[in-house]
């Protein structure tokens, strides 16, 4: 991905990416990774043709651009004021953001086109490293209550709980329900009250 620049909050560069990255993520809303292109960005967000591609070089330039502003944005990290519902919260979240019609399937696309694009995958995993340290407080405040044990890994209890949702989503295709969201939260729960997810 090219440089898409830096400049001032507001100033003409900022205003034309955040517009690429809206028509980014409504294209792929509508046609999935397989269908976007540089020429559907152009025209849906009024840039010119020409300053796409200057910017950012390809359709995995705007995938990942698109991916690197949702990672700086804030996420609704529960604060219910106990583990066990900030992490059945937690999971319904991801449970309930895949079955949004709107949200549902820019989230599909991305992941699609990280199996397939180095450059997507390098985004999506500064993506979801920007979550886990977002949901830290979460288990720093689990900590403090006595709920979880000292040097309880924040990003490998996120991964845990959520691990089981994706699987199910990308991988064997099975159903996914709150039920499914809760049990998962629940053997995360379990696990690191055991130590098992304790840092090194």
């Amino acid at each position: 991905m090219t440089s898409t620049g830096a400049v001032r909050p507001g100033g003409r560069t900022a205003r034309v990416r955040e517009a690429v990255r809206r028509a980014t993520l409504a294209e792929l809303a509508e046609k999935g990774y397989e269908g976007l292109t540089v020429e559907g960005v152009a025209l849906r967000s009024g840039v010119h043709k020409t300053t796409v591609y200057r910017r950012w070089g390809s359709v995995e330039g705007l995938a990942a651009d698109a991916l690197d502003l949702a990672g700086g944005e804030p996420w609704p990290v529960p604060d219910t004021g106990t583990i066990e519902e900030d992490l059945r919260e937690l999971t319904r979240l991801v449970v309930t953001g895949f079955a949004d019609p709107e949200t549902g399937p820019i989230s599909t696309a991305f992941i699609s086109a990280s199996a397939r694009n180095p450059v997507v995958a390098g985004a999506l995993h500064a993506f979801f490293a920007a979550r886990h340290e977002q949901s830290a407080p979460l288990v720093t405040r689990a900590v403090e209550r006595g709920e979880l044990p000292v040097g309880t890994d924040a990003a490998d209890l996120v991964r845990t709980a959520v691990a089981p949702l994706y699987y199910r989503l990308f991988i064997s295709g099975e159903p996914v329900d709150e039920r499914v969201a809760d049990r998962a939260a629940a053997a995360a729960l379990a696990a690191a009250r055991a130590g098992v997810l304790q840092e090194p």
